[in-house]
């Protein structure tokens, strides 16, 4: 009953808002795509500040649509972002609390299961990192229809991979790794066929075939993800592009051409919506699941690939969570608006819940961030929180202007800033705000649920 409410009530603000043709096309819910890019920093983006490397697609997705300027991913690492992003529970609550291989569980809720059971069909392309083959977290399992991809993370390295998944499926590539590891990594010897190009192919074969339908598709991208096995190579792209003949180090070409080449296909996806007649009520959301790294001979400072923010991947600072979002659906957000409204991954749950008129589980840290995309009254969280459990343990929260670090977890000395003045996180105010530390350890202590999987361990000596 409650679908059927929101949806009509949906139906009825669209016709209203929309010219006359595009009335006949309400009585179904949106479609939401979400595009994820794999280590993309905050500076990357030219509408985002980048000036180095070149982004006209992203940057017009951005004029068309809104830039989200205080949206943050899930964890500062690749598997636990992509956990909060699909069970809508913080890294305080959540099972993947660090890059392991624990594989969701039937009784873990995805936002995909949602939405299959509200009608969407539901399409993975790209990365999943939370649950091996034959487990119980395998994407068919945990609520895509379809699925095309890297199932292991350590296997989404190698963009020259010799099989990929299809549903449950191997399927085998062109491609040759001669010192190919158990989980499919390595470094190919014979490249033939670029993943990424596979995966922008397969998305825009799914919105094809889905054109008729309300649709959610996860677009989960390893762009610009390094190849850690292959060193200082590791920037793995058929070629420079434009960046070819510039005096810069290959990584740095690599790196920058892994952007372009993504951007082009971000564009070609928006194109192909509108060639289908399905842009109004195509809500697209495009955003990086942890800050930039430093891997694959790439350097982040080279471009100025965090901006203005302190840290990258791994880091509990701005630079390590903190990304670059884009929402764009014409008719509907507002062309060339920016919203500061405090999100993350976590909130997509109850954002998809409200866009196809059902309701979320209770017992989320899910704030739907609808209202701020179409306008409406937003709701806020009284507060963020994120733990990691690599490279020594950290665990972050912020609570309006304040946000406050602490490594290791529980028992380390605490780091406090006011992002309203210090966005760089440069100026800690620890010291001169006693009252504030006290309440900020009091939310971390409360956000942090015992994990028997995710224990605190003493930092190794290198």
């Amino acid at each position: 009953m409650h679908s059927l409410i929101y949806r009509s009530l949906l139906a009825c603000f669209v016709v209203n808002a929309l010219p006359a043709q595009e009335a006949k096309r309400t009585d179904q819910p949106p479609n939401l795509i979400f595009i994820m890019a794999d280590d993309l920093g905050w500076g990357d983006l030219g509408c985002f500040g980048q000036k180095k490397i070149k982004t006209p697609r992203l940057d017009k997705m951005a004029a068309q649509g809104m830039r989200l300027t205080n949206f943050y991913a899930g964890s500062t690492v690749c598997a636990p972002s992509r956990c909060v992003l699909m069970t809508g529970l913080h890294t305080g609550h959540c099972l993947v609390r660090g890059n392991g291989r624990d594989p969701l569980r039937p009784g873990d809720a995805t936002v995909a299961e949602m939405m299959q059971k509200a009608g969407y069909a539901t399409g993975l392309v790209g990365k999943w990192g939370l649950g091996e083959e034959g487990s119980t977290g395998t994407p068919i399992k945990k609520g895509f229809d379809s699925f095309f991809g890297y199932l292991n993370q350590g296997h989404a390295h190698n963009y020259y991979p010799t099989f990929l998944f299809r549903g449950e499926n191997r399927v085998q590539l062109s491609n040759i790794v001669p010192k190919e590891r158990k989980n499919g990594s390595g470094m190919a010897s014979k490249k033939i066929e670029y993943s990424h190009d596979l995966f922008a192919t397969e998305a825009l074969k799914f919105l094809e075939a889905n054109k008729q339908k309300p649709f959610f598709l996860y677009l989960a991208l390893t762009i610009p993800h390094a190849n850690n096995e292959a060193g200082k190579k590791g920037m793995e792209v058929p070629d420079f592009g434009g960046y070819a003949d510039l005096d810069w180090p290959e990584p740095q070409k690599g790196h920058a051409a892994m952007i372009s080449r993504m951007d082009r296909d971000v564009g070609r996806l928006l194109d192909k919506l509108k060639k289908l007649g399905i842009d109004e009520r195509t809500l697209v959301i495009f955003t990086s699941d942890n800050g930039p790294h430093a891997e694959g001979g790439n350097k982040p400072d080279f471009a100025n690939s965090n901006g203005p923010l302190r840290g990258i991947k791994r880091a509990l600072y701005e630079g390590g969570i903190r990304v670059p979002t884009i929402a764009r659906w014409p008719g509907r957000i507002g062309a060339g608006s920016q919203s500061d409204h405090i999100a993350y991954f976590g909130d997509l749950f109850a954002t998809a819940a409200e866009l196809a008129g059902v309701k979320a589980p209770d017992n989320l840290d899910s704030i739907s961030f609808l209202p701020t995309l179409v306008g409406g009254e937003q709701k806020k969280h009284e507060v963020l929180y994120w733990e990691f459990y690599e490279h020594g343990s950290a665990q972050a929260v912020r609570a309006g202007k304040w946000k406050a670090v602490r490594k290791p977890m529980f028992t380390g000395k605490m780091e406090l800033y006011d992002l309203s003045q210090d966005i760089g996180e440069k100026k800690n105010l620890a010291a001169q705000h006693p009252d504030v530390v006290s309440r900020m350890a009091s939310l971390m202590a409360k956000n942090h649920a015992p994990s028997k999987r995710w224990k605190v361990r003493k930092r190794r000596k290198r």
